[in-house]
């Protein structure tokens, strides 16, 4: 759950609300010299100096409006009213401080129930104190007339205005107040989306590029595993044979010729793929299917493991993703089988379609096997089947050797014949 929304002001607002003190305090200063001279409250005006001390106490807390609003807000309305009531020479700047103050309330306030607390209150007491006002004045106007309905007519109509001023004033402070506390969380919702979508971003990116590597891994594994593990088998037959069956040695070797001229083509494929833009790949990345599990198992028969290949059921068509995956996990279990079976051992591999999909078996006779254990091959194995969305099997046969089992599901409507 996400921390409620606070605002917090800057060095730069804190300059900022000095600077305005400031100019608040020149302007009043200003004002109550001009107010004075026009006599603005004729007889009943107060002293000079008392609006210079109000200039003081009406501008001053505005230095710190954003840090304690709250409070700036109280002290500006009381020395509001205050000076208003004692006719101190200067009404003007005073309403300007006034309206920042309670806009700041509404604006930076943190904690929305005083904010409320605070604005509202003050409103209340501006209107009871006007209202008390109007009905001195009233009762004044009409001791002063001979006919009262006369004479408070005018004065009526003068007091309905400055209720709907004052209406128009506290409102206007409240409502642009709340506007901007709205607009500033709104904003702050966005920063903070706009954080998590940078940092979902860098995850994604570096997700891909982590995906790019065990891909490239993966490819490298088995393309170079396969034909160096050949190459390596057939380089030792050739030695043993060497001086006895040159004939034979030579067929070993030219077998070693293909198998590297093999690795060549296909790492030359897996360069192509990984410098198409976009990490797609072209249509000769991967030419492998499942018929090209045929001539893997005369590939392993010639290097020295005598493998069965056998097709069961009826061939469809395949997604050559899934087609490239079984390949190199038929490729990888000939590979480990030739490692790691032993002398004299055999492998079996059968190619089964049925209704619901497509599975390849390998099984080798050899060496038996207490416990697996994981590596790059198998891992890779799990990766391919896994991004074929199907299953892998690896168990350790009773009688030696081992039987890989991968099977992939395959969509309603695929079993299209070949």
């Amino acid at each position: 759950m996400s921390a409620p929304f606070t605002r917090t002001p800057t060095e730069r607002d804190r300059r900022g609300d000095l600077l305005l003190a400031l100019v608040l305090f020149v302007g009043a200063v200003l004002s109550a010299a001009l107010s004075s001279i026009a006599q603005i409250y004729g007889d009943e005006q107060a002293e000079l100096w008392t609006a210079l001390v109000y200039a003081v106490v009406v501008a001053g807390p505005l230095a710190f409006r954003r840090r304690w609003p709250g409070t700036v807000a109280v002290v500006v309305s009381l020395a509001y009213f205050t000076a208003v009531t004692i006719r101190v020479p200067e009404i003007y700047v005073g309403n300007i401080a006034m309206f920042i103050a309670l806009y700041t309330v509404g604006a930076w306030m943190n904690d929305r129930r005083r904010a409320l607390i605070v604005r509202v209150a003050i409103i209340i007491g501006m209107f009871v104190w006007l209202i008390i006002t109007m009905y001195r004045d009233a009762i004044s106007e009409a001791d002063k007339a001979d006919v009262v309905a006369g004479a408070m007519s005018p004065y009526v109509a003068f007091m309905l205005i400055q209720i709907l001023l004052n209406a128009l004033y506290f409102g206007g402070a409240y409502y642009f107040g709340e506007r901007s506390w709205a607009a500033a969380e709104q904003r702050s919702v966005l920063e903070l989306r706009t954080a998590e979508l940078e940092r979902e971003r860098e995850v994604t990116a570096a997700q891909a590029v982590a995906l790019d590597r065990v891909r490239i891994a993966r490819e490298l594994h088995d393309v170079v595993a396969h034909h160096v593990s050949v190459m390596g088998v057939q380089a030792g037959a050739a030695r043993l044979v060497l001086e006895q069956d040159p004939a034979r040695t030579a067929q070993i070797l030219t077998g070693i010729e293909n198998s590297a001229r093999d690795a060549i083509q296909e790492l030359r494929q897996l360069l192509e793929t990984l410098r198409t833009p976009g990490g797609e790949t072209t249509d000769t990345a991967s030419t492998v299917t499942l018929d090209d599990i045929a001539a893997l198992a005369d590939a392993s028969t010639e290097a020295g493991l005598p493998t069965a290949y056998t097709v069961i059921g009826e061939a469809v068509e395949v997604p050559s993703l899934v087609s490239v995956n079984l390949y190199r996990i038929a490729q990888e279990s000939l590979t480990n089988a030739r490692r790691h079976a032993g002398s004299g051992a055999t492998a079996d591999v059968r190619v089964r379609y049925d209704s619901d999909g497509v599975e390849v078996e390998v099984v080798n006779t050899g060496r038996g096997i207490a416990q697996l254990r994981p590596g790059l091959g198998q891992l890779g194995m799990r990766e391919r089947a896994a991004a074929s969305g199907g299953t892998l099997e690896v168990t350790p046969r009773p009688l030696g050797g081992l039987r890989v089992r991968a099977r992939v599901p395959l969509p309603v409507g695929s079993g299209v014949a070949r």
